[in-house]
């Protein structure tokens, strides 16, 4: 029995002893594997997990997202309520296709305001498409919101679709458009877009456009279905209730547009529409479906850095007065104001990928510099061809272009950077200052 006792109790002295060794080698471990993964892997995973949650929730709500269809007696025919207005300075061939994918929607008027030094050969491309249906202004010298009030006090119908002068519609685009507008309460209605090559193969540069249209045709879908908001309506087709328009209050707002009160703004237009929309309580829809998706050309080459460059800019400066300024976003469109402040800190979540890679390259790590590096390059390879899925699924040719896509997402992280140290940049940016061209994403 004492024999047994003081085994027992050696034992449990030796069962005491052996987790007290096995718990200080834990803790030892738990302090290594702290010491070696913690600071790099848990913000990182934390980061990565938060941004593909979001985009889940993004993709859930333009899975559940449905147009609204047109009916079979509407309120508006586009026959009799809708005139079609493009501010334009240099129309041409693409013009003339854009104009007929116009007519074949069967607007009631186009009308097309240019400056005053183009207006005789304006008139003669009109004339050579349509003498009847196409009417053309002018003002003095070109400004793209001066054209599009022009354009607003032409107009005589219920219903305006601004339009870009490379847009090419589908023959039921205005259908679709105004079936949105049976809602009394509905201001607003934009579309979806997508690509139109200039070549028989599309560039690096419009594959690049074409991810950043699919992305962004899940967004203003998602958006629209969970809180009925959108950050923009699309300068490239937008359509409003004219009366909304011809209020003299928005028109001088809208020609007298300056950041930080001195300096003035061009470009930017869809933005402050949108943004008008919201803060006189009007509701906006998103058609984002085959039978309202427009085609619409993008710069081929390096110029396609300085429209992006400016739409970033146009962006920082209208979501920092939805925000803080204006602040009606937020009780009424929740959602997008929280992805306005998601894509305020994109660019710092986006960055801490590659400088996580940098600091376990330059620890005393287990993994060859070389392994982190792939592995890292694989996983954004991995988790970017799930988030273009749908793109991929309709244009699987455009694969190869991925490498490409996360440089230029990289790139466009720091781009936006520059962008909102340099807001006081107003100008266009690819031509003159008072070119007007195709408007933002």
């Amino acid at each position: 029995m004492t024999f047994f006792f003081m085994t027992r109790l050696n034992s449990q002295v030796w069962i005491k002893s052996s987790v007290k060794q096995t718990s200080d080698v834990c803790s030892t471990t738990m302090l290594y594997l702290t010491a070696d993964f913690f600071p790099v892997f848990v913000p990182l995973g934390v980061i990565g997990f938060y941004r593909y949650l979001i985009f889940l929730v993004k993709l859930c709500g333009w899975f559940v997202y449905r147009p609204i269809r047109p009916i079979a007696n509407p309120l508006y025919q586009a026959k009799n309520d809708v005139t079609i207005v493009v501010p334009t300075i240099d129309a041409g061939e693409e013009f003339c296709e854009a104009a007929r994918s116009w007519l074949a929607c069967n607007p009631k008027e186009i009308i097309v305001v240019t400056e005053a030094c183009m207006m005789e050969p304006m008139v003669a491309l009109a004339k050579s498409i349509d003498a009847d249906r196409i009417r053309v202004l002018s003002v003095p010298r070109a400004s793209k919101r001066v054209q599009m009030v022009e354009g607003v006090i032409h107009t005589k119908t219920d219903i305006l679709v601004f339009a870009d002068d490379d847009a090419i519609w589908p023959p039921t685009m205005l259908e679709y458009i105004l079936a949105c507008f049976e809602d009394e309460s509905v201001g607003g209605v934009g579309t979806s877009q997508s690509v139109k090559s200039l070549g028989r193969h599309q560039s690096i540069w419009e594959i690049l456009a074409g991810f950043r249209l699919s992305v962004r045709n899940i967004e203003v879908a998602a958006s629209t279905h969970i809180d009925g908001g959108v950050c923009c309506i699309s300068g490239r087709t937008g359509a409003y209730r004219t009366v909304i328009l011809k209020d003299p209050s928005f028109q001088d707002s809208f020609i007298n547009d300056y950041w930080r009160g001195k300096y003035q703004l061009n470009s930017g237009d869809d933005k402050f529409l949108t943004r008008w929309m919201v803060s006189h309580g009007w509701t906006t829809y998103m058609q984002v479906c085959k039978e309202a998706l427009l085609l619409s050309t993008f710069k081929n080459n390096w110029r396609f850095l300085k429209q992006v460059l400016r739409w970033t800019r146009n962006t920082w400066r209208s979501d920092f007065r939805s925000l803080f300024m204006e602040r009606w976003i937020w009780h009424q469109h929740p959602f997008v104001a929280y992805t306005m402040i998601d894509k305020c800190l994109n660019p710092l979540s986006l960055l801490s990928g590659p400088v996580s890679v940098m600091v376990l390259c330059n620890l005393d790590y287990h993994l060859p510099n070389w392994n982190i590096a792939a592995s890292y390059f694989a996983w954004l390879l991995i988790t970017r061809c799930v988030k273009l899925l749908p793109h991929l699924a309709k244009r699987p040719q455009d694969i190869w272009a991925l490498p490409a896509f996360l440089i230029f997402n990289f790139y466009f992280a720091v781009m936006k950077l520059y962008a909102l140290v340099t807001l006081h940049q107003t100008g266009w940016g690819t031509r003159k200052e008072a070119v007007v061209e195709d408007q933002h994403y």
